[in-house]
């Protein structure tokens, strides 16, 4: 995979990409706690089929910038979509990729300037309004208990002592019996900073901030609540950790017509990286029909 940078949004992105420059756009964006490097399997499938597949780390994660603005709500992920895929050169036949707040700003680049993606998929975090009130059920709570964690000043010590041993745990916890300390190894070296590291945790801040400031991030926020006008494939880890199954509801009634879910067996959160031959299969299938 080649390695490069590119300037969108006003933030500095690196990336690994692989396949034909001028092969349509795949975007794929990474979620917490990871990095670009978990799409490593998908990339060259997706090279392969032609595309032109790009994993940028997502702002804040090193080696992309940490954002002058200190924005972290879900619109302005999502305008970083959008400018990556004007940035990168891509066409009305390009495919967005996302998972965890990657699924997150796929949803609000998808809805917001739908002129730009032909089909979508996310995976770990279903449509808000999808999961509904099941997200305050006492189990899902009980998941969800760090990003509450996060919105304390204590965060970044308690993620950060014993050498980042809070990543570990999570990749354990949310992939049970998978062996993610690769992957948890090029976390750490993506959040090493304090700044980094707050950047990561800003995400889970900005849930809590309310609206952006901002108007096209303000309105880019509110379209990831609506339903997108793309053909959707959804996948979920049966043995999700963090996100269980039981919460994500009735995803297909809350996207496009043509849209699809599919539960992997036998994977947790990090479904790509545990099982990927069978989800990049699903992948390749949904977004080369």
């Amino acid at each position: 995979m080649d390695h490069d940078t590119v300037t969108a949004n006003g933030v500095q992105f690196a990336y690994l990409s692989d396949g034909p420059e001028e092969g349509p756009l795949a975007l794929c964006l990474h979620g917490f706690p990871d990095t670009a490097h978990t799409w490593r399997h998908l990339l060259p499938r997706l090279a392969e089929s032609g595309y032109h597949a790009v994993a940028p780390f997502l702002r804040g994660y090193s080696p992309t910038t940490v954002p002058a603005d200190g924005r972290y709500d879900t619109g302005t992920l999502a305008l970083d979509a959008c400018a990556l895929h004007e940035a990168l050169g891509g066409g009305a036949d390009a495919v967005i990729i996302g998972h965890d707040w990657g699924a997150m700003a796929s949803y609000g680049a998808a809805a917001v300037q739908p002129d730009r993606w032909r089909k979508m998929v996310t995976a770990a975090v279903a449509p808000q309004r999808s999961m509904g009130e099941r997200f305050f059920s006492f189990d899902q709570l009980h998941r969800s208990w760090y990003i509450f964690f996060f919105q304390t000043a204590l965060a970044e010590y308690g993620v950060s002592v014993d050498d980042y041993a809070f990543i570990d745990r999570l990749w354990a916890a949310w992939s049970p019996g998978f062996d993610g300390s690769w992957d948890a190894a090029e976390v750490k070296k993506a959040l090493g900073t304090p700044e980094n590291l707050t950047a990561a945790i800003g995400y889970y801040r900005a849930m809590f901030a309310g609206p952006p400031d901002d108007p096209e991030a303000a309105a880019a926020q509110a379209a990831g609540d609506t339903t997108a006008p793309q053909p959707t494939l959804y996948l979920h880890g049966a043995d999700d950790g963090c996100m269980g199954i039981e919460v994500i509801g009735p995803v297909t009634d809350f996207l496009a017509p043509g849209s699809e879910m599919v539960v992997v067996d036998g994977a947790g959160h990090f479904l790509h990286v545990e099982r990927p031959d069978e989800v990049n299969d699903h992948i390749l299938r949904f977004i080369t029909a």
